[in-house]
């Protein structure tokens, strides 16, 4: 497998990244059909890459498909994985949506709710390159990470 490797693959350091990694197992996991066999993980994650020609064809006004909110779903469920791998504490999950795309998502720590993020436009969901996904989820992990240190006893319950 290590064979197959795209040449942009091997000379980008994002593909070792605990969170690119873990992205790919996510969208893995949601592959129930085998699609993404012997894909590479560049091209299993490149649907969350929304270059500006990309978003220009998106509608400004629609209804995210089961494929998107799949995604969002998968993105926030990495994000949870990792918070578990940096404090040993089972972080759940929640992404609510109304048809329209709107919504929020949640990860609660123990009673502790250590990521809220309001979203808005999901059938638009993506980000400018893997890097800027990657420093979305960094920076979400680094508050979730933050409250859950400042509020331990309740992360712990």
């Amino acid at each position: 497998m290590l064979h197959n490797r795209s040449s942009t693959m091997s000379a980008d350091p994002i593909f070792e990244t605990d969170f690119v990694k873990e992205m790919a197992r996510q969208m893995r996991a949601l592959d129930t059909y085998g699609t993404y066999t012997g894909w590479t993980v560049e091209k299993i994650l490149d649907p969350y890459v929304l270059t500006k020609e990309r978003k220009a064809e998106i509608p400004l006004i629609g209804d995210p498909d089961d494929e998107t909110i799949s995604r969002v779903k998968a993105f926030y469920n990495a994000i949870a994985v990792l918070i578990e791998k940096e404090c040993k504490l089972l972080a759940v999950p929640l992404v609510h949506l109304t048809h329209e795309g709107f919504g929020r998502a949640l990860i609660t720590v123990g009673k502790l709710v250590a990521v809220d993020r309001t979203l808005r436009d999901v059938h638009r969901f993506g980000f400018a390159s893997l890097s800027k996904m990657k420093d979305e989820a960094d920076k979400i992990l680094g508050v979730a990470i933050e409250r859950i240190g400042q509020n331990s006893a309740v992360a712990g319950l």
